[in-house]
């Protein structure tokens, strides 16, 4: 058995309009499964399909409070379109964000709520990934990150350091996940998080008992029986949606 990432799930005080904000950034399409939910994917997108990782806005209430510890980095070809997609970003409603980067070769911005997220130089190795270059997870330990999600994803593993750890998917397209050492401490529950699936035929309940093994746990703070999917969290905390089958 094994999962694959197929998505990322954001909060937002306004989902309809983060969506927007979100499908114009990406070129992407926008739907609704209901009120409160905005799901984003590219235009002509069979999901699941790893040649994306989709993403999913759900309404919450409660505003942003700290750094996100889970971030999308948008890919660029050239210096120019780096410059260019950095103004269209900031027409659409995105501002510069100085989260303690210093002079790096990369832009820190943040979407309209607040959700940091970084617009790269162009870097042969995100040529071909689509709009997102990377899904990045910041972490304490990449070396333990990437034996877990190693295990728990048929993802590969490209790049284990210290300092940094690189997966994308078994079939070499689509973003890569990755995990970068920080030295800041997850407080609350991440406003975004991954949300993985098993593959059709899977048990769901074996397979949230084999992640288990694998070290993750069960967060509290919810009512698990309000929701169709299984609640985990990474062995840093990071809490992640075990989905069923499709």
């Amino acid at each position: 058995m094994a999962t694959r990432l197929v998505q990322i799930n954001m909060k937002a005080q306004d989902d309809s309009a983060l969506g927007r904000f979100w499908a114009e950034a990406l070129g992407w399409g926008v739907d609704s499964e209901g009120p409160g939910v905005t799901n984003l994917e590219p235009v002509g997108f069979a999901y699941p399909d790893p040649v994306a990782v989709c993403i999913d806005i759900v309404a919450r209430p409660e505003p942003k409070t700290v750094k996100n510890r889970v971030h999308i980095d948008l890919a660029t070809t050239s210096t120019a379109h780096q410059a260019e997609l950095v103004e269209r970003l900031k027409a659409l409603g995105a501002t510069l964000a100085d989260v303690g980067q210093g002079d790096v070769p990369w832009t820190v911005m943040a979407d309209p709520e607040g959700n940091e997220f970084c617009v790269l130089e162009p870097r042969p190795v995100y040529q071909g990934t689509g709009p997102i270059a990377a899904v990045v997870v910041d972490c304490a330990d990449p070396r333990e990150m990437a034996r877990f999600w190693g295990q728990a994803m048929d993802w590969t593993v490209h790049e284990v350091t210290d300092d940094t750890a690189t997966m994308r998917s078994a079939t070499g397209v689509g973003p890569y996940l990755e995990f970068v050492r920080t030295p800041d401490s997850k407080s609350v529950w991440n406003r975004v998080h991954l949300d993985v699936r098993p593959y059709p035929g899977d048990d769901p309940e074996a397979e949230a008992a084999r992640l288990r093994a694998l070290g993750a746990t069960d967060p509290g703070g919810f009512d698990p029986s309000a929701v169709s999917w299984t609640v985990l969290a990474d062995p840093e905390g990071n809490e992640f949606c075990l989905l069923s089958p499709l």
